[in-house]
């Protein structure tokens, strides 16, 4: 079962005169006791078709493994006070703009590669540059989502962490149907996005997957469809 739960964004688009649907599945709010396979295949199974490609938002994979923490339980060292304070806040996402998402950057990624990111990220910005903190923090920096307006309770007052070995996620994910489709992991938002793992490297496109899903036909507020189908048409 389809849904248009996403009416602001057009579930069309065309890329190299080549045109994809992309449907959007709903879901109950996942928690972190719930199972990844069999939330994705209750809620899939009936929609996909043969060449399908299912994408699945990383948020969902990383609370099924337990990386979902409150944030009453984070306690930011002064260190990620003050960094936070450089970041820039968006409208999309706070980022690592505020002292419990920051922290936990430090933690992930080690204080080194945060102060080294940071230190670039400010020549960065004397020359002009954007994202070069991103580029040196890497995956597990730019993965980390914070509470936004609009976040799904209980999820608002939760720091997310990204997923853990999103490849083999993909392959258990397409393991558990029967129809000939692929899988990724993404962690896309208003902002452009990042395709985390893939079921087959050989046969999809991540930047082709990123230009596809890049005005985030999922919405990232109170759609709750954090599962979609790509699908050529």
């Amino acid at each position: 079962m389809t849904n248009k739960a996403n009416l602001d964004k057009e579930l069309n688009i065309t890329i190299n005169n080549e045109t994809f649907e992309r449907i959007p599945l709903k879901t109950h709010v996942v928690m972190a006791d719930d199972n990844i396979l069999e939330v994705v295949k209750k809620y899939a199974d009936a929609s996909l078709k043969d060449n399908d490609i299912l994408f699945v938002t990383e948020k969902i994979v990383a609370i099924t493994q337990g990386r979902a923490y409150p944030l009453k339980d984070i306690k930011p060292r002064k260190l990620a006070y003050t960094l936070s304070n450089y970041v820039t806040k968006t409208p999309h996402g706070i980022g690592l703009g505020m002292p419990e998402t920051m922290e936990m950057a430090l933690r992930e990624c080690g204080t080194p590669r945060i102060l080294f990111a940071s230190a670039v990220a400010a020549v960065g910005k004397v020359l002009g540059r954007k994202g070069d903190f991103y580029n040196v923090a890497g995956y597990k920096a730019r993965s980390i989502d914070g509470p936004t307006n609009g976040t799904i309770p209980p999820y608002n007052e939760y720091v997310v962490l990204g997923p853990l070995n999103p490849d083999q996620v993909a392959l258990d994910i397409k393991a558990q149907f029967t129809q000939d489709i692929e899988v990724i992991v993404v962690d896309i938002n208003d902002l452009g996005g990042n395709i985390l793992g893939s079921s087959n490297k050989k046969t999809i496109n991540d930047d082709l997957m990123v230009q596809i899903l890049k005005d985030n036909p999922l919405g990232q507020k109170a759609q709750s469809t954090p599962l979609g189908i790509i699908r050529k048409v």
